[in-house]
C-alpha cells in the first residue's frame, strides 16, 4: 500500500488529521512517498517524517502523539471561551502590539521535538511545505532538503497572530492563502500513484450561513480552500485530457494519467465549530478530534482500501456538479 499524502491546514484542527494519520499509520504495509502539508498539515507531515525517520511507522505515531500531547494545555489552564477572547483581541490589536519580541512557545516545543539537520540529510520521505510570500501572493514551497524551524513557522504563521516570518530577506504568511493543500508536486514528482487528501473542513456545506459570525466563518473558510479546489479541478481536466491522448508517454504524461485521487474529510459536526476553536488548545478538545479522525479514517478505509491501487475514490468534477 503506497501512498501520497495531502495534508490540509486548520490550527487545532489538525488534531482530526493526526487522528487519521494515526489510524493508517497502523495499516500492514504502508510505504509512504511524498507529503504535502500547510500550517497545521506541516507540522503533522515534519512530525511523521521525523519520526518515520527514527522507528519507521511505529515512530511517526510516537511523534505526532508526542507533538500534540505537548502541544495541548491542561483543561483547567485554558477556558473554553478563550479562544473568543483571543480573535475578539486580533480585530483591534496586531501581533506587533500583543506580542512585541514574537515570542513563540511552538518554536521551541519543534526544536526540541525535530532534528531539522538530520531531517535534512535523510528524510525518508519527499517534504513540500506550502507557505505565502507577502509581497508577491505567490506560492512557495519548501523541500525537505532545505527545512528549518522558520520554514515550517512560516506556513503556519498566521497574519493576525504573528508576525511575519522574514527567511533570507523574504516575507511569508501562512501556505494557506496560496495553497491548502497543495497537490500538483505530488505528481510531478513522485511516481506513487494514490494521492489521499486529508481535509479538516468539508468541502461542501449543507446549511446557508445567516448569522455575523457565520458568513465572517465561511467567508475565511473560503479563502482557505479555493486554491485547492482550483487545482484539483485543473488535475482532473489534465488528466481527462491526456487519457485521450495515449500516444503521449512521456513519464509527466503517465504519471498524470494514472493518478488516482482519494479524500477523506471531515462531518458537519466538526463544521459547525466556530472558528475561533482553530486556537482551541485544551487537552480534551483536541484529544475529541483525534479520536474522530481516527473513526473517519476507520470508515474510510472499510468502504475504500481495496480501491487504493486500482481507482479513484473522489472527484471534483462530480462533487462540484
Amino acid at each position: 500500500m503506497r501512498l501520497n499524502l495531502a495534508l490540509q491546514g486548520g490550527g487545532a484542527h489538525g488534531a482530526f488529521s493526526w487522528g487519521v494519520l494515526d489510524r493508517l499509520l497502523e495499516l500492514e504495509g504502508l510505504e509512504l512517498d511524498s507529503l504535502s502539508g500547510t500550517s497545521a498539515g506541516a507540522m503533522n507531515a515534519v512530525m511523521l517524517a521525523e519520526g518515520w525517520r527514527l522507528n519507521g511507522a511505529l515512530g511517526a505515531k510516537d511523534a505526532l502523539n508526542q507533538f500534540w500531547s505537548e502541544l495541548a494545555l491542561p483543561d483547567i489552564l485554558m477556558q473554553q471561551n478563550t479562544s473568543d477572547w483571543w480573535k475578539h483581541i486580533t480585530h483591534h490589536l496586531s501581533p506587533y502590539d500583543i506580542n512585541p519580541l514574537d515570542i513563540n512557545p511552538l518554536r521551541d516545543l519543534l526544536l526540541r521535538l525535530v532534528d531539522f539537520e538530520a531531517l535534512r540529510k535523510e528524510s525518508p520521505l519527499k517534504l513540500f511545505i506550502a507557505a505565502t510570500r507577502v509581497d508577491t501572493a505567490a506560492l512557495t514551497l519548501f523541500r525537505e532538503t532545505d527545512l528549518s524551524v522558520e520554514h515550517l513557522l512560516a506556513s503556519a504563521c498566521l497574519p493576525w497572530l504573528h508576525q511575519t516570518l522574514v527567511i533570507e530577506g523574504k516575507p511569508y504568511w501562512d501556505g494557506g492563502f496560496s495553497g491548502n493543500p497543495v497537490l500538483s508536486p505530488l505528481i510531478i514528482e513522485s511516481a506513487t500513484e494514490d494521492l489521499l487528501c486529508i481535509m479538516l473542513q468539508p468541502l461542501a456545506r449543507q446549511h446557508l450561513p445567516i448569522s455575523a459570525d457565520k458568513i465572517n466563518d465561511r467567508m475565511a473558510d473560503i479563502s482557505f480552500q479555493a486554491a485547492f479546489v482550483r487545482e484539483v479541478m485543473e488535475i482532473e481536466r489534465v488528466a481527462g485530457y491526456l487519457r485521450k491522448r495515449p500516444w503521449r508517454l512521456g513519464q509527466l504524461e503517465r504519471r498524470w494519467r494514472r493518478t488516482r485521487i482519494h479524500l477523506i474529510e471531515p462531518d458537519e459536526q466538526l463544521a459547525a465549530l466556530q472558528r475561533s476553536s482553530k486556537l482551541d488548545t485544551r487537552q480534551s478538545f483536541l484529544q475529541g478530534l483525534k479520536e474522530r479522525g481516527r473513526e473517519h479514517a476507520d470508515r474510510w478505509l472499510a468502504m475504500h482500501q481495496a480501491d487504493l491501487g486500482r481507482r479513484s475514490t473522489w472527484s471534483a468534477r462530480s462533487s462540484y456538479q
